[in-house]
């Protein structure tokens, strides 16, 4: 008879339950957060088991690829989904939300999430560092503007140029004859030039990772696209093959408005906002510059304005931001170049 296990998994212990085929518990126990551990105990207790079934979580990238590394039949499951499942019982211990795992890997009712190649998690890794440097430099200069509003003092705008280096001078400046302004600037302006230059050099490395990658290089063509919003495409799609159709990625990315319907009642609201928001932030900044910024004019451009004209440039730019990551899982697939003419674009 075919076994399924369900681990709840925690960072020092692992809840493991398996069931046989009609559901009926065969083991339980609680073994340290390691693969190697857990395969053990498994083939310990029943032998071969047919999957084994464990929520999305901050473990679940690194264990599913360490159970997979040793043999293991793993899937990864959504969480959100899984939590239906879990809820529904009394009471919620590891013990009991391990069985419930089990019992969907039994009876398949679960939705598998993709785990991202190491590559991916890598390019991911540098692209969260760059957003991170920048999120610390913006805090730093918004409390600096902050303090020095207190005193009527108010800084202006600071070019980008030398790494922001006239928000340095300005800040310098304006604290000079106060000391205990003077020790804040001193402070701030240190942090804020070490976060500038490191977010340069990320921004550096990544821009010779979009030169030297073909796929890359063609998901740049598209209006609106550059070097930051092609790589963190990459990074986050990871395999294109998982959409059965080039659209799907909308609703990956949280562009598709939300859905309620019940009897009579049959709506559509705002954008479920699901998935990657960083990248989505990213897409509609790339409409953003499609709409307003691109001048050469393509069938992607005009259908974003005659778009915003009647419906309004949010709305617009929300739409746009959608379709250009149709567009570029297109690009992905097919292995084209934007198309700026109808006559350019493939049959």
């Amino acid at each position: 008879m075919k076994h399924y296990v369900g681990l709840d998994v925690s960072l020092k212990e692992v809840s493991i339950c398996v069931v046989d085929g009609d559901g009926v518990v065969a083991a339980e126990g609680k073994v340290a957060t390691d693969a190697s551990a857990i395969v053990c105990w498994i083939e310990k207790q029943v032998g071969p088991v047919a999957r084994i079934v464990h929520e999305s979580g901050p473990l679940s990238t690194w264990l599913t690829r360490e159970l997979a590394t040793r043999g293991a039949p793993v899937v990864c499951i959504d969480a959100r989904a899984a939590h239906k499942a879990l809820s529904a019982r009394l009471n919620k211990s590891d013990r009991a939300d391990a069985e419930a795992l089990a019992q969907l890997a039994r009876t398949g009712w679960y939705r598998e999430v993709h785990i991202k190649s190491e590559a991916s998690d890598q390019l991911r890794l540098l692209l969260g560092a760059r957003e991170r440097m920048i999120a610390i430099r913006q805090d730093i200069e918004a409390q600096a503007r902050g303090v020095l509003k207190t005193y009527g003092i108010r800084l202006g705008p600071v070019t980008q140029g030398r790494n922001r280096a006239g928000f340095r001078d300005r800040l310098r400046a304006a604290a000079a004859g106060n000391p205990i302004l003077e020790a804040v600037a001193a402070s701030l302006i240190a942090v804020h030039k070490v976060a500038c230059g490191e977010a340069a050099a990320i921004d550096a490395e990544l821009r010779v990772i979009a030169r030297d990658s073909a796929l890359a290089q063609r998901l740049m063509t598209v209006p609106g696209v550059g070097a930051i919003v092609a790589l963190n495409f990459i990074a986050t799609v990871d395999d294109v093959g998982r959409f059965a159709k080039a659209t799907d990625v909308g609703a990956y990315l949280g562009l598709t408005p939300r859905r309620y319907q019940s009897g009579e009642i049959d709506y559509s609201g705002r954008i479920s906002k699901r998935g990657d928001g960083a990248m989505r932030t990213l897409l509609y900044e790339a409409a953003n510059v499609l709409i307003t910024r691109v001048h050469r004019f393509s069938p992607l451009k005009s259908w974003a304005v005659r778009l915003a004209a009647r419906k309004g440039f949010k709305k617009a730019a929300v739409a746009a931001a959608r379709k250009i990551a149709v567009v570029m899982v297109r690009l992905w697939r097919d292995g084209t170049t934007f198309a700026w003419t109808k006559e350019e674009v493939p049959a």
